[in-house]
């Protein structure tokens, strides 16, 4: 199966969605931590910090949709068309093999 050495269009995007995820959950799990501090030390200001927090959390798991979508769209662009099953397989090993040649 011959993907026109697209591989790397797709392991890009695929790394490039991971990574965007990955961020998203680190910054989340600091702003709920940060949260949780600013509670503890002015417990009278919980309703305020959980407010900003949820909405703060919304706008970062925004940024890491739009990421995640730019990802497939690049994936798509690149290829035409998004492999599934066994195809993706190939078309991760495919750049590796060309490179053996």
């Amino acid at each position: 199966m011959d993907f026109g050495g697209f591989g790397w269009a797709y392991g890009a995007a695929g790394i490039g969605a991971g990574l965007a995820a990955i961020g998203a959950g680190i910054g989340i799990g600091r702003l709920a931590g940060q949260a949780m501090e600013g509670i503890a030390r002015q417990p009278e200001s919980t309703a305020d910090i959980r407010g900003l927090t949820i909405v703060t959390a919304a706008f970062i798991e925004g940024v890491a949709l739009f990421a995640v979508v730019v990802c497939l769209l690049a994936m798509i662009f690149a290829g035409g068309k998004i492999p599934s099953g066994d195809q993706s397989v190939e078309v991760l090993k495919a750049p590796f093999e060309k490179a053996k040649e």
